[in-house]
């Protein structure tokens, strides 16, 4: 595969040499997941997501600290109490050169180009997995070629967050008209990278678009990189190995094949590593959590444990999470002490007055105010989980058998779990929730009682009166202090009621060797390469 992916280079950059630009500025990195589709609105897991994002622009985009900045939307208005969002328009961003454009011209993108592509992605004829980031939309228009209009049925304050997503990102008709089903492996799109070959699970290859629009600080043109080579080497200790080597360019997050060759039980980098690469971390909005299903009416036993808040409640704090993310996570990752909240977004405050840390007295009294003393006559609770989390849930067991709970965990595999969970027929299951927009209400999300599974991601069918009348006020509210707090508010009733049991927020890892400058990140783990250098 490396003479393939060494020949494909060689040939791209035999005619492409450049005096301002050296020639052999490649990133390279491994997608071990694969990728499924460069159709943005097809973007649904990181593999894709990281690819489709060298290719396309939205009307806006995230920065590191997880602002909304101005992409091809230069500014934007909010009207009419958040019922209408006015979107200016840039007119010197261009798609990417293709057989389907005739002219210049042609390629340069308008506001009706939005209009199509998000009328696209909510057509149920693509039946793309993005297609619900529209749901509260009325309409779209496009009165001129520089002014884009959405209107809302109804205000939703992170609503310019989920326009960050790849999802939104704007595509040509004509490009679409042209390769018909076959985009996905023909995408045209307007960012720092343009499409070049994908012979699939062997090597993509993207190359620099000297048409992009964003300039550095300097007036000088972005990217900085002539291309970006992505490999798909299944087995991560593999591309592991040819990270140390030198064949790739960065790796992200942490495999147990290679997680104490790398880190210390502190989570840095063990000192053979530190002469020649970077460890780089920042929080992710991901939360690892368990989940209890409190619906007495839902296919369960009306005498299963699980519905007892104070049952759930000593769960909680039967176990500590501070040694579990040492021992087995190697320091990676925060003890989820708070909420489902994770760190990286406002309203996570370490000095709430609402979680739960490790206090097995307090546990104990809890099930004996629940007609549990020491745990005798409790029924033993079984935990479904899948195997790439047994050690996180056997710890639990472990832990929560001091105080008297008798835990039985049991693995399934990931594609029964998730059935079962969404069909409402575990009592209790670990489960993640990695965000799909920066901002709070992604997570609480989870606990609407109009949300409930499967017609939402409320799959504990958790309900309370006062969280849903603050859930739907603070999708009004667009002053995002007051907005912050009414999310605390509704974190507080719902961890008070404990329908959850926050196990760890994550965080972002990335390595790569000291000669990569510029390669940070936001804690939606987006792989942004468009201000990336290689030096010498």
């Amino acid at each position: 595969m490396r003479k393939f992916s060494l020949s494909i280079l060689s040939i791209l950059f035999a005619c492409s040499q450049s005096p301002e630009r050296d020639s052999n500025t490649i990133f390279r990195y491994n997608e071990s997941a694969g990728i499924s589709s460069l159709d943005p609105a097809f973007s649904r897991n990181q593999a894709n997501i990281w690819a489709v994002n060298q290719m396309y622009n939205g009307l806006v985009e995230m920065d590191n600290e997880l602002r909304v900045q101005p992409s091809i939307a230069h500014s934007w208005e909010i009207l009419d109490s958040g019922f209408t969002y006015l979107f200016h328009l840039r007119n010197d961003v261009l798609f990417h050169a293709a057989d389907c454009f005739e002219t210049k011209e042609d390629r340069r993108v308008v506001a009706e180009d939005f209009l199509f592509s998000f009328e696209r992605l909510r057509s149920a004829e693509l039946a793309a997995p993005g297609n619900w980031v529209f749901k509260r939309v009325a309409s779209f228009e496009a009165p001129n070629d520089s002014t884009f209009i959405i209107r809302m049925n109804s205000p939703f304050a992170p609503f310019l967050g989920i326009l960050s997503m790849k999802y939104c990102s704007v595509v040509s008709q004509k490009a679409i008209g042209y390769y018909g089903n076959t985009f996905r492996e023909n995408p045209i799109g307007t960012g720092p990278f343009y499409f070049k070959m994908w012979a699939e699970n062997e090597k993509l290859v993207l190359r620099r678009n000297k048409d992009y629009f964003e300039t550095d600080v300097a007036g000088d043109t972005l990217p900085y990189l002539e291309a970006v080579a992505i490999s798909f080497i299944p087995d991560k200790q593999s591309a592991f190995l040819e990270f140390v080597k030198g064949e790739l360019d960065f790796i992200s997050g942490i495999d147990a094949s290679y997680k104490d060759e790398l880190l210390t039980h502190e989570g840095e980098l063990q000192p053979k590593y530190t002469e020649n690469f970077k460890l780089y971390k920042q929080p992710y909005l991901n939360t690892e959590y368990l989940a209890f299903l409190v619906d007495s009416g839902a296919s369960i036993s009306v005498n299963n444990p699980v519905l007892n808040p104070l049952v759930r409640q000593a769960i909680n704090y039967g176990f500590d999470r501070q040694r579990m993310i040492r021992y087995l996570r190697n320091n990676i990752g925060v003890p989820a002490e708070k909420g489902m909240i994770p760190a990286g977004l406002a309203a996570y405050n370490q000095h709430t007055d609402y979680g739960y840390n490790y206090n097995p007295e307090k546990a104990k009294a809890l099930l004996t105010q629940a007609g549990y003393p020491n745990g005798e006559g409790l029924p033993e609770i079984a935990l479904q989980t899948n195997a790439s989390y047994l050690d996180l849930c056997e710890f639990i067991q472990s832990e929560l058998s001091k105080v008297g709970i008798k835990l039985k965990v049991e693995v399934s595999p990931p594609s029964t779990l998730r059935q079962s969970i969404a069909t409402s027929k575990v009592p209790f299951f670990r489960a993640s929730w990695i965000g799909d927009y920066p901002d709070e209400e992604n997570y609480l999300s989870l606990f609407y009682s109009e949300n409930w599974a499967p017609n939402g991601p409320n799959y504990t069918h958790y309900k309370n009166a006062d969280f849903d009348s603050l859930y739907v006020l603070s999708s009004y509210e667009t002053d995002v202090t007051k907005r912050t707090l009414l999310y605390q508010q509704m974190e507080g009733i719902m961890m008070k009621d404990a329908p959850v049991v926050p196990l760890y927020y994550d965080q972002v890892l990335r390595f790569f060797p000291k000669n990569i400058v510029g390669l940070e990140g936001n804690a939606m783990n987006l792989l942004d390469l468009k201000k990336v250098k290689k030096t010498d």
